[in-house]
Order: C-alpha cells, then sequence, then structure tokens
C-alpha cells in the first residue's frame, strides 16, 4: 500500500508512521509527503528519513482553484492508494475529494461528528465534557464530517489545560493513526 502524507506543521503523526515503517510493523509505503507552505518541520523530518517531500505553496497561487489543481496534480503524480491528511490545515477542494473518494484518510482531536473544526480540543473543554478523544475518517467535502473509521476516547482531567489534554490526544491519535493504517494495508 502506497500513501502519500500531508501535514503543515511538525508532523508528530507523520512522525510515528515513519517509524513504524521503518521498524517493519507497518506494511505500507511512504511515497511521498507534502505540505501546504515551506519550512514545515513535518517536511523536514521527511527529508531526513530519505522520503520524497513537496511543497505546494498556498502563498505562491493567486487563485484557490490554481493552488487546488497543484495539489492534486502533485498528489496524483505517486499514485497513492490512500491521502493521509496529518495535521494538514488546509480544506481541499472536491475536486480532491472526488479525485481519492473513500481514500482520503483525515485525523481530528475529537470524537466527531463533536466538535469539528480548526479548535476541537478547546471546543471540546469549553463545553465542558468530560470525555473527548481523537477520530480518524474518510474526509468527504464537509469539515471534519465523513465515514468514522475509528476513534478512541480520552478522558478530561480536572487539571487540564487546553495543551496538556492536546497533547495525550496527539498520543491516542499517534496510536490510532497507526492502527487504521496497518489495517488498511492488511485489508
Amino acid at each position: 500500500m502506497r500513501i502519500v502524507v500531508l501535514v503543515s506543521g511538525t508532523g508528530s503523526n507523520l512522525q510515528a508512521v515513519i517509524d513504524e515503517v521503518a521498524s517493519g510493523s507497518l506494511p505500507l509505503e511512504i511515497a511521498a509527503v507534502g505540505a501546504d507552505r515551506p519550512n514545515t518541520f513535518g517536511v523536514e523530518r521527511s527529508a531526513d528519513a530519505g522520503l520524497d517531500t513537496f511543497v505546494v505553496n498556498f502563498k505562491d497561487y493567486t487563485d484557490r482553484s490554481d493552488w487546488d489543481a497543484a495539489l492534486l496534480e502533485k498528489v496524483g503524480s505517486y499514485k497513492p492508494d490512500y491521502v493521509v491528511s496529518s495535521g494538514f490545515m488546509r480544506i481541499v477542494a472536491p475536486s480532491f475529494i472526488n479525485a481519492f473518494e473513500g481514500r482520503y484518510v483525515n485525523t481530528h482531536p475529537a470524537l466527531l461528528p463533536a466538535f469539528p473544526g480548526a479548535h476541537g480540543v478547546r471546543d471540546a473543554m469549553a463545553y465542558g465534557v468530560k470525555v473527548t478523544g481523537c477520530t480518524v475518517h474518510f474526509a468527504d467535502a464537509g469539515v471534519d464530517t465523513g465515514p468514522i473509521i475509528a476513534q478512541t476516547p480520552v478522558v478530561i482531567l480536572p487539571d487540564d489545560t487546553e495543551d496538556s489534554l492536546h497533547e495525550r490526544i496527539k498520543v491516542a491519535e499517534r496510536e490510532l493513526l497507526i492502527k487504521v493504517l496497518g489495517d488498511l494495508a492488511r485489508a
């Protein structure tokens, strides 16, 4: 199974995937890692691991549809079985979703459908829930919608801050992503 991973930041989920692939316990090939902006640590991690990397810089395009087309072309050129959005903070165009329908895997730091969007951890805490978690799902044209593949609950502790909770969710998210990718690769 070939994957392309899309990142916007540090790539901590990506590093977990890289490590599992390198150890032989995750039977897949990371065909490439791409980002929407230059100088992300996720791309640096990937280059250090000897992986193919690319940047389709959002700011290099005056028209959103041109960026969408360039991203679709670049990702498609690697012929991935799955595309993994791992902290990729851009909503992709319907053409991208359609090209990878049922094959575009997204991670989210909340138990969807609750608390979609960029601030799932903060929103869960503000609402006062006692349990939140993480979700891996197939992305569709909505914001953090699409068929849920798997979820892991994370209890909110009385002394949690947004940062401490988010760090614990990231640990659960990495484990869940590895499990989901392993299941997909072995299917």
